[in-house]
């Protein structure tokens, strides 16, 4: 399957005792999106403490984050999900890269 552009989208929710929990999803003004980066200016985001990271899609299918995806960490947690976007294929990592536990729930 060929993707042709990478996505992203920013998280809202909460930081509770070191867990993240995701309560919903928000468009980054002035996004931009390419086949191997997606990305938005953080200066233009106004000022909400209820972000608390970014998801983003590898089309590649490979879920590692790259030295850019490190560069341009934004909050708690930074989610990529790989192609094909199933639930075994969602991935979150700190802002050092190390790979985190996760959670996936309809409450």
């Amino acid at each position: 399957m060929n993707h042709p552009n990478e996505c992203i989208l920013i998280l809202r929710g909460k930081s509770r005792k070191g867990n993240i929990i995701v309560e919903g999803l928000v468009i980054p003004p002035f996004f931009h999106t390419g086949p191997t980066f997606a990305g938005f200016p953080h200066s233009f985001l106004p000022l909400d403490t209820s972000y608390v990271g970014t998801v983003h899609s590898h089309p590649t299918g490979l879920a590692k984050p790259s030295v850019t995806d490190l560069h341009n960490f934004f909050g708690f947690v930074s989610i990529i999900i790989q192609s094909p976007y199933e639930d075994g294929d969602i991935f979150a990592y700190d802002r050092d890269g190390n790979l985190l536990e996760t959670t996936i729930s309809s409450e």
